[in-house]
């Protein structure tokens, strides 16, 4: 450690060691983006030191306040803020910023340092999550605040960027955050007219705060005094405004001090060069040598934060204590959530159907969804204006609003992609939360799953509508890619189950999920209700199982999903008519059963040289794992047509008989007719 020139005051030289930091480990790593820390130091430096209530020793005080960096390629911003406030990061986690299995990646991500609450980096999903994070906090404290018990009320801030607010999520999740009047929500704006193509008048040129005002947010243009003290007064100012999100515009520069890149699209994403640091730390009066210098006056200034810190947990703790022993209960409910405490359910059925009766499986898990909601406090969700038809209200639930936030059902509009986001924010601060809409328009949810997957967030993603089966509205919102888009993420399940007793398990499986998002793939259609019996408890966690077996060694295995499980049922009845050995295999979660051993997977799917035939009416990539050489796949490939759900089936050859004429083809003429 060591001392720069005496004639800096305290707050300038807080500043210009996080503008230092992210320079020198941008230069060393040889990749990043140092421009947007150095332009946005004075900002991260008054929040972390003067406005946020946190507390660096215990980062997951359930009642801090929250930042995320929604600019998320300046994440030195953040690693330099939370290395000097002492939330665990070492100076040698900087030294490797960029570099394998450092806690310091390209991009801030969820779970890898404490201190960093959310994953960043495409853009849009920053601060569009923060508006599920803010709204997670009046929804908690509308719930569980009493009179003379404000046990919930803290503040979420957000910096975004020019790309942030261009990227169309970020729109769908203002517009909702300024329709609920999330008064706790503030964003600070970087608007420093630079992108990777040039100066952003290329293509941005917008009036975004009276966007902002038009949403219906409180806005506060710094300009380019954003000094300590009116970023101060501003912060301020807008946590005072409790009826409306706020947004405060600041005209940085990027690169600040920099000689030569100042104000350019070279300093956004390359590191400066050596000769353009030493310029540059020259300018600031700084030691050119050595680098990552941090100054002792300076380390002791943001470790301060610590005490300061604790201070503010410590009085929380007494309200609190002060609160669970007027309510117990409610407290313990509270700590359940804010710990995200795996749900108490019942072993086995959520609900019980009866055998032989046709039931949508969406219509099955609007019946499910009431007992899960009964069983699981923290259960909350919405769809973007389709519940009539994705059936996701939790009845006597109430709705979530500006003037009542302790509903349990969100009014989302049609906004998919924000949706998706907020959910994830809700999930993050621990509530169980789900968005809906049809299969189709997950499409529209992608970046915000992918997200979810990344960040081991056990989001949950409700999709009804799930095939061809949903009929007449036409390929335009049959869904056939999206299931193997899904699938093919990475740390995502997938369940697309067979009939209501494979609906009840699967929101089970949902709700005890703890690192993974779950995706249900719901039908429009009836499907026949099962025989409770033949459904083992753990069919979703093992993903595929025996659901009918033939007397002896099968000749010829189905594998079914969802809708098409009964297909193959049927086949199975009219093949075994004609004397053949037919295994029907439902496989609700493709994703679990991939996860088994060969040996698991050869118990349910028969030997390698079985016959195999998969059913599923979507596109047939991924299937050629599992029917093996001697197998074949029925599906889509190609889009889908508008008419009655039957005759779509038949005429896309998704039907019982053309189901046995491809057995009779992979077994031969000896066998059937």
């Amino acid at each position: 450690m060591s001392t720069v020139a005496r004639d800096v005051d305290l707050d300038e030289l807080c500043i210009n060691t996080i503008r230092t930091l992210a320079m020198d480990a941008v230069q060393k790593a040889n990749s990043g983006h140092p421009g947007t820390p150095m332009a946005l130091a004075p900002v991260a430096y008054t929040l972390y030191t003067r406005v946020m209530h946190h507390n660096p020793a215990n980062p997951a005080w359930p009642n801090r306040d929250r930042f995320v960096l929604s600019a998320g390629h300046a994440s030195m911003l953040l690693y330099a803020c939370l290395y000097l406030c002492g939330y665990g990061l070492e100076l040698d986690d900087l030294k490797n910023f960029r570099q394998l299995g450092s806690p310091c990646a390209g991009h801030p991500e969820y779970g890898h340092a404490a201190g960093i609450e959310a994953t960043t980096g495409p853009l849009g999903q920053g601060i569009s999550t923060c508006v599920g994070l803010a709204l997670a906090e009046r929804m908690l404290a509308a719930r569980y605040n009493r009179p003379g018990h404000q046990l919930i009320d803290h503040h979420t801030f957000t910096i975004c960027s020019d790309g942030d607010l261009e990227e169309g999520i970020s729109s769908e999740a203002s517009s909702l955050a300024g329709h609920l009047g999330l008064g706790r929500l503030v964003a600070f704006y970087d608007d420093n007219h630079i992108s990777i193509e040039g100066n952003t008048d290329v293509a941005f040129s917008e009036d975004v705060g009276s966007r902002y005002e038009a949403y219906g947010w409180h806005v506060q243009h710094l300009g380019e005094n954003i000094a300590v003290g009116p970023i101060e007064e501003a912060a301020q100012a807008a946590m005072a405004v409790t009826d409306r999100p706020s947004l405060i515009i600041c005209r940085t520069h990027i690169a600040q001090g920099s000689p030569n890149k100042q104000d350019t699209g070279e300093a956004h994403g390359s590191p400066l060069g050596e000769e353009e640091v030493r310029l540059t730390k020259e300018v600031y009066g700084w030691p050119t040598e050595p680098p990552f210098l941090v100054p002792d006056e300076a380390l002791a200034h943001f470790r301060a934060t610590i005490p300061a810190g604790e201070e503010l947990e410590r009085e929380w703790e007494l309200r609190h204590a002060s609160y669970a022993q007027e309510y117990p209960n409610e407290a313990a409910e509270l700590e359940d959530i804010v710990a995200r405490r795996v749900p108490k359910l019942p072993r086995g059925l959520l609900k019980r159907f009866e055998p032989g009766e046709k039931i949508a499986t969406r219509k099955a898990s609007e019946s499910v969804l009431q007992v899960a909601a009964a069983l699981v406090p923290s259960l909350v969700g919405g769809s973007a204006d389709l519940s009539p038809s994705t059936l996701t209200l939790i009845a006597d639930g109430g709705s979530v609003s500006r003037s009542d936030y302790s509903g349990r059902n969100f009014h989302f509009g049609i906004r998919e992609h924000g949706m998706g986001a907020i959910v994830n924010g809700l999930t993050l601060s621990g509530l169980r939360a789900y968005g809906a809409t049809f299969l189709v328009f997950s499409d529209y949810m992608k970046g915000a799953i992918r997200i979810a997957a990344l960040s081991k967030l056990p989001s949950i993603f409700v999709y009804t509508h799930d095939s061809i089966g949903l009929g007449e509205d036409g390929p335009t919102h049959q869904p056939i890619e999206q299931l193997v888009a899904l699938r093919a993420t990475p740390n995502v399940n997938v369940v697309r189950p067979a009939d209501a007793h494979e609906t009840s398990l699967a929101w089970t499986f949902a709700l005890m999920s703890t690192s993974t998002p779950t995706v249900l793939a719901l039908s429009r259609q009836g499907l026949p209700v099962l025989d409770p019996d033949a459904i083992p408890g753990d069919a979703i966690e093992r993903g595929g199982y025996v659901l009918r077996d033939s007397a002896g060694e099968p000749e010829l295995v189905l594998i079914g999903t969802g809708s098409e499980v009964s297909l193959c049922l049927e086949a199975a009845e009219l093949l075994s008519g004609e004397g053949v050995a037919v295994r029907v295999v439902s496989m609700p979660c493709v994703d679990r059963f991939a996860e088994l051993s060969a040996d698991e997977q050869a118990a349910v799917l028969g030997p390698e040289g079985t016959a195999r035939i998969a059913v599923e009416a979507a596109s047939p990539i991924g299937w050629d794992r599992f029917i093996g050489t001697h197998g074949a796949m029925i599906g889509m490939r190609s889009f889908g047509a508008s008419a009655p759900a039957a005759d779509v089936y038949r005429h896309f050859g998704i039907t019982t008989d053309a189901i046995a004429k491809r057995a009779h083809e992979l077994l031969g003429p000896s066998r059937g007719t």
